[in-house]
């Protein structure tokens, strides 16, 4: 699907909701630290504790679960986010999209009154993981059940309907964001991600600086690839949803 839109105004407030520790980063770390630069009030939703975010079985997951709330809270600084941060706690690879969970992502829309909501596109085809897509359905139907008034009233806050949804991941993208001046910053955002560095990055315990390099020019690479058709120099792809 060919780019039919670019570069949303700044908004007041965003809210990006990501499965894990890390998947927000990876999905638009570069839009959120380019709005957060403009004075955008940048919040994080992370839909699960991170548990299974490890290739050593004998890890200890309580003291993980831990380790990634430290390490999304260091990369939400390092974005320049100044809303809050929260954590639903779900177990890593058990989420579901039922209503209890679109309770609490509703609840979390209408008291940060976000004007732009950003998450996994829940419609990629062939995606593997199930909290991936959970996620999807729950910042869809959690944006959809905020905006009415009798959807979840016992939350005693006012309904809320965001001006825009960019889902990122996108199955079939057709908005970007220049994001040119922004690789370092995601990059350093998602090297908060200290224990995923082997699992998720491909970087050694033990690298010297080689293996990080490497990542970094995947990530600055992949930027670029993604504003080639907008004809800029780095951007970050999305599906944009207005109609809401």
């Amino acid at each position: 699907m060919p780019v039919t839109s670019r570069d949303l105004a700044v908004p007041a407030r965003a809210l990006a909701v990501g499965a894990h520790p890390d998947d927000i980063e990876f999905g638009c770390g570069a839009t959120l630290a380019k709005w957060a630069a403009a004075g955008c009030e940048v919040s994080l939703l992370v839909c699960t504790d991170g548990s299974k975010g490890t290739w050593d079985p004998g890890a200890e997951l309580s003291d993980l679960v831990s380790t990634r709330q430290r390490e999304q809270l260091a990369a939400a600084l390092a974005l320049g986010a100044t809303g809050p941060v929260r954590f639903l706690g779900h177990v890593d690879g058990e989420l579901a999209s039922g209503l209890a969970e679109r309770n609490q992502v509703a609840r979390c829309i209408r008291e940060v009154r976000p004007d732009v909501v950003l998450g996994h596109d829940p419609w990629q085809r062939y995606r593997l993981h199930p909290d991936h897509r959970h996620a999807g359905w729950l910042v869809v139907d959690g944006v959809v059940a905020a905006r009415d008034p009798h959807f979840f009233p016992d939350h005693g806050i006012a309904h809320h309907r965001p001006a825009a949804l960019l889902l990122f991941e996108a199955d079939e993208p057709d908005h970007v964001e220049d994001v040119t001046g922004f690789a370092g910053v995601k990059t350093a955002a998602l090297e908060a991600h200290e224990s995923q560095f082997e699992s998720t990055m491909g970087i050694a315990a033990a690298d010297t600086g080689a293996e990080r390099e490497r990542f970094r020019r995947r990530v600055a690479d992949r930027l670029a690839e993604m504003g080639r058709p907008a004809g800029v120099a780095r951007a970050e792809q999305f599906k944009l949803i207005t109609d809401l």
